[in-house]
């Protein structure tokens, strides 16, 4: 055996002993972030090191201060967990090494990127033909989406960005809810576009269709971007799409879906309603880290019109081998990137597409659990309407309701994020990996419970 292999043999046993650990352990880090640094040890070596010493000594001194993220009761954040075929997929696309940038260099990866992103685009109800990119998440896929709308809209006005640049050219309009996600103001600001024109929303965060059409129509037909979101951080509750988009094309505005964990409603019969009329939009953005489960690394941009997209995103060299059919590269800002198609078509191939729609709709059955059991709760109020994977509750007022998530991250039992709603300090449950089971959501209830009946 090889010092490759041993190594390799090494991080497998770590990575099986951590994953075995998931059901039982504290999902909270026991260690600080000083005390990995002593284990690791701070100086480097004057000399080289076994490469098998070096993964044992990894695994060994980072494990007491790893978050259990992958445990069916972190809900912190949107994050999910990674699917059996996922993870297995990703390990193999590290061992390829591929660079996924262009067709003729590595063929495999442009067939799994071609039908995974079909396969996405008939799940997600999306226009077919629609380009797909594969970018690092869903901020980098907001960015990718909204640099096609920026160009194409400033095109309609006679300007061309990529010759010309954003400097002395017409302003770019940019209309949002007020209760967007921070990772569109991101994008925007990459884009040099700013912070985005807000339009108020309702009491679940859903953008008023009367108060944009109002919006747009005072703004004129300038070039105008549109932002609606299929699934708000707090409430989970998705813009109305039909009437919102109806109101960005009386501008001719280019209308962008930021749904980072939410687009994944429309592939399940039973809670697609929620996305309708979401498919006429121009472009969307989501995270299959997210709902989907696959490995971090992975956002997924869409845009409707191809030529759109690669206006924006293509670059040439003449050292690059480009393909006739177009290459993966045509759809993302980065050129050095890992495969990450892979693991989405394994999890796609391994779910299907019932497979697909339970594991949406079991998340989804989870968040009623936590509501309905929240609910009952001495003092406890569950805020929003559980429509999706969002669950929002307060514990009578702000300092209780801080007092309850401290106890409860000290209780270990789960990781639950505190957030800021509406004004009010609340718990923000998430309900987004594959591997809760209804015992994961029991044992975190009976933690709630306990963190409630202690403050």
């Amino acid at each position: 055996m090889d010092a490759r292999e041993r190594a390799l043999r090494q991080a497998h046993d770590h990575a099986v002993r951590w994953l075995a650990s998931l059901a039982d352990r504290r999902v909270p880090a026991r260690a600080s972030v000083d005390g990995i640094v002593c284990a690791l040890g701070a100086r480097l070596p004057d000399g080289p090191s076994p490469p098998a010493d070096v993964v044992d000594l990894l695994a060994t001194a980072c494990e007491p201060g790893l978050t259990a993220f992958p445990s069916g009761r972190f809900y912190g954040f949107v994050v999910g967990g990674t699917e059996p075929a996922a993870l297995a997929a990703d390990w193999l696309v590290s061992a390829w090494d591929q660079n996924c940038v262009m067709r003729a260099v590595s063929p495999a990866y442009a067939a799994a990127e071609e039908i995974a992103g079909a396969w996405l685009l008939d799940l997600l109800g999306l226009p077919g033909g629609s380009a797909v990119g594969f970018t690092t998440g869903a901020t980098m896929a907001n960015f990718t989406c909204l640099a096609a709308g920026r160009d194409a809209v400033l095109r309609r006005a006679g300007r061309d960005v990529a010759r010309d640049g954003l400097a002395g050219g017409p302003a770019v309009r940019v209309v949002a809810g007020e209760d967007r996600h921070m990772a569109v103001d991101l994008a925007l600001r990459y884009l040099g576009l700013g912070r985005p024109e807000l339009v108020p929303a309702d009491e679940q965060g859903r953008i008023e269709p009367e108060a944009l059409r109002r919006a747009l129509a005072a703004g004129g037909r300038r070039p105008t971007i549109v932002i609606l979101q299929a699934g708000d951080i707090h409430s989970g509750a998705f813009d109305p799409f039909t009437e919102t988009i109806r109101a960005a094309r009386e501008t001719d505005a280019w209308v962008h879906v930021d749904g980072a964990f939410g687009l994944w409603a429309a592939a399940s019969p039973a809670y697609a309603h929620l996305t309708a009329g979401c498919a006429h939009a121009d472009s969307w953005a989501t995270d299959a880290h997210k709902t989907l489960n696959v490995p971090y690394d992975c956002g997924l941009a869409v845009v409707r019109d191809p030529s759109a997209l690669r206006a924006a995103m293509a670059l040439h060299g003449e050292y690059l081998i480009h393909h006739e059919q177009g290459d993966p590269v045509d759809k993302v800002p980065e050129l050095s990137r890992r495969g990450r198609a892979f693991p989405v078509w394994a999890a796609l191939r391994s779910l299907g597409r019932s497979g697909v729609a339970d594991l949406v709709e079991r998340l989804c059955r989870h968040a009623r659990a936590f509501g309905a059991g929240i609910a009952g709760i001495d003092g406890a109020s569950v805020l929003n309407d559980v429509v999706f994977t969002q669950v929002c509750a307060e514990f009578g007022d702000d300092a209780r309701t801080d007092r309850v998530l401290d106890r409860l991250l000290d209780d270990g039992t789960a990781w639950i994020s505190g957030s800021t709603w509406r004004g009010r300090r609340v718990m923000r449950i998430s309900v987004s990996n594959w591997s809760t089971t209804d015992d994961d959501v029991t044992r975190t209830l009976d933690a709630i419970r306990r963190a409630a009946a202690d403050t």
